[in-house]
């Protein structure tokens, strides 16, 4: 797929000399990492709504001071090192992840056009900043 959406993104006459970010700010689109952190944070707000199952056993708190979060499973330790891969990755793990990352003006959205417009300001915000330091709460300067 992204190889498709780069050459397609390639011949647009308007893009031509820009590099990958270039065109994606110039065309307002969304690399496909930060679609796929919007479908899995879409996907989180569908199981705390109970729209969806929840095959994967998510679990939520709800906190006066905090909002809505989600309860992410712990690693066992013990494991060994070629499961924290697959586990960092899981749906399960990086699904809670990305949703209590979010501000909590965010989670409390009350349908889902309101969460995917809050959610579509949200990300255009971060856009340059990499999953792992997003998730990891670190501030990064651009």
């Amino acid at each position: 797929k992204q190889w498709y959406q780069r050459r397609v993104r390639g011949r647009i006459a308007s893009c031509s000399g820009m590099q990958y970010w270039q065109r994606l700010e110039h065309l307002k689109l969304l690399s496909l990492q930060r679609r796929r952190e919007r479908y899995m944070i879409i996907q989180m707000w569908k199981i705390l709504h109970e729209i969806v199952p929840n095959s994967t056993g998510v679990a939520f708190n709800r906190s006066p001071r905090l909002g809505v979060r989600a309860v992410v499973p712990r690693y066992n330790y013990l494991a060994q090192k070629t499961v924290s891969g697959p586990y960092d990755s899981s749906f399960g793990v990086r699904g809670p992840r990305l949703w209590n990352s979010l501000p909590r003006g965010v989670r409390g959205a009350s349908s889902l056009l309101e969460l995917k417009q809050y959610l579509g300001s949200f990300l255009a915000t971060i856009q340059w900043i990499t999953t792992t330091s997003w998730l990891s709460g670190k501030k990064i300067r651009m």
